[in-house]
């Protein structure tokens, strides 16, 4: 550790010393700045305040060690974002016409403290950032908080330039959980490739690192299958109430699972079956297995569709479905569903779950089932979905699988917040922004932490069918579940929240969220217009 912080201090030294103009600069008297009082969501591990602050200005530059792959790009994605917060172009590891007085180093580091592959370390004094990492995933989780730290506003009194004051200090942080997701349900309602971009930066910004995409079920079916082309074609045809529907490409999901990776997140299909499969069944009615004839479904009844678990033609589908998803798919992942088949027979969901597991290991990937598959005969390398039954969930235990913490009453992001929500659903539970953040997943169903793999809050979308419609039902609440994955049990306090979420207005609104907006919080609006929404 300290060779390390040796190494840093004098390369700094050296690019300040070799970039910095020839004449002496006079150090920008910076105000009093106290970091801890800054807004961070996820709130960091440790923060020790310095209370000064980091010019950053025209003069700033920012640099990586070249040679280490991903941290360049990282600093690339921070300059770019920084651009469109505040209208400032920061090179990155490249001369400039501007002298360099100040400079953003990101760096690869060795050092055995960042115990984990998101851990990182930040260093602002009144010259320099430093930002450690051991992996360039823990480096994209350090500009999180960075750009979190920068003003939304200059401060033009200090100098002639300029000025956006930094708070000094150092931050010390790593995650409770390594899984911190999101599910996004395509498939009652779709979501454009473009939709599910903007939810992806809106995750990240907040460290969330999995997205995953419930891809079919009775209502549509939303990938491209290429052995299976009815799939998209009829199966994408029609969605909840009658609307025209519609379904991602190989290509489109590609560029899905790309713009993800850049954020360090893992896409996650989902392939629900053997129920919620009315939508594949009409498409290939040799599919089904209740012994009528299908046909498209538009409402939104569950638990009455099943395939026939008992033909092998299933299977054969089963196994081409998850094989070109699995080949386009850089995650470990697959989601077979499995929840509310009721009109399957125990006996035969038993047969079935044992049978597509083999095929998802077969493609390579851990499969994820919703936590009635804990029923079957599943190894302990598949993972429970927890999400209603406490009995699954003890099966899951006994068998030492994984499990991803779900609780519909605490975690669905389609429930609504009051009896006035304009969208949602209630049949869990209402979820006011405080209930959904006022839980611990580490003591909630009694799991034991060696069992939980992460965090998920899952949006169904039977009521919205716009992206606006979605931002509504997903934020404030996704912000809370972030901070309830990311943070630990010490660091999470309703009270300090809720003025931390209050203060998340502005950025929201930078981003064009039309988030619902709670009066149980304090809402500190932005003093200016945001003409253009940041964007990539």
């Amino acid at each position: 550790m300290a060779k390390n912080i040796i190494r840093i201090f004098f390369l700094v030294a050296f690019i300040l010393a070799f970039t910095a103009c020839e004449e002496k600069k006079k150090r920008i008297p910076m105000p009093v700045t106290d970091m801890a009082k800054v807004s961070l969501i996820p709130k960091p591990l440790k923060i020790i305040p310095t209370n000064s602050a980091f010019a950053l200005d025209r003069y700033t530059a920012i640099y990586t060690p070249k040679s280490n792959s991903g941290f360049e790009e990282v600093a690339l994605f921070l300059a770019k974002k920084l651009k469109s917060k505040i209208d400032l172009d920061i090179p990155v590891n490249t001369e400039t016409e501007n002298p360099v007085e100040r400079i953003i180093y990101i760096n690869q580091s060795d050092s055995v403290a960042l115990e984990k592959p998101e851990s990182y370390e930040l260093y602002i004094n009144q010259d320099s950032i430093i930002l450690n990492a051991n992996t360039p995933e823990g480096a994209f989780r350090g500009i999180q908080t960075l750009r979190q730290l920068i003003p939304e506003q200059s401060n033009d009194t200090l100098a002639e330039q300029k000025i956006w004051p930094v708070p000094s200090g150092k931050i010390m942080d790593n995650p409770v959980f390594a899984y911190r997701g999101s599910m996004l349900d395509v498939a009652r309602h779709f979501f454009s490739v473009e939709d599910v971009k903007k939810y992806i930066d809106l995750l990240s910004y907040y460290k969330i690192n999995v997205l995953h995409l419930h891809l079919s079920d009775d209502q549509g079916w939303r990938i491209e299958i290429k052995s299976w082309p009815k799939l998209t074609e009829i199966g994408g045809s029609t969605e909840v109430g009658g609307e025209s529907g519609g379904f991602y490409t190989q290509e489109d999901y590609k560029e899905i699972v790309r713009y993800a990776a850049e954020r360090y997140m893992t896409v996650i299909p989902e392939i629900d079956m053997p129920g919620h499969t009315n939508a594949a069944s009409v498409s290939y009615p040799i599919l089904n297995g209740n012994g009528k004839t299908p046909k498209l479904y538009e409402g939104m009844r569950v638990g009455f569709s099943t395939f026939d678990t008992r033909k092998d033609t299933v299977y054969s589908f089963i196994d081409d479905v998850v094989r070109e998803i699995s080949a386009i798919t850089l995650g470990p992942y697959f989601h077979i569903g499995g929840d509310e088949s009721h009109v399957t027979k125990k006996k035969d969901y038993i047969f079935f779950v044992n049978k597509v597991e083999k095929i998802v290991q077969k493609y390579g990937k851990r499969m994820i089932g919703w936590d009635e598959v804990a029923v079957a005969d599943v190894d302990s390398t598949s993972i429970s979905q927890w999400w209603k039954s406490e009995k699954n969930a003890k099966l899951a235990i006994q068998k030492n699988m994984k499990m991803i913490v779900s609780p519909a009453n605490k975690a669905y992001l389609d429930m609504e917040y009051d009896t006035l929500s304009k969208h949602g659903l209630h049949w869990a539970a209402y979820i006011p922004v405080d209930t959904a953040y006022i839980w611990n997943a580490e003591t909630y169903g009694n799991i034991p932490m060696e069992n939980i793999l992460g965090v998920e809050a899952p949006l169904w979308s039977e009521t919205i069918s716009t992206i606006e419609e979605l931002e509504y039902l997903a934020f404030p609440r996704i912000i809370g579940y972030s901070e309830l994955s990311w943070s630990t049990i010490e660091n999470r306090d309703w009270e300090d929240y809720k003025v931390r979420l209050g203060d998340q207005a502005p950025y929201l609104d930078r981003m064009n969220v039309k988030y619902y907006p709670s009066p149980r919080i304090d809402w500190k609006k932005s003093k200016f217009t945001y003409k253009t929404i940041e964007k990539d």
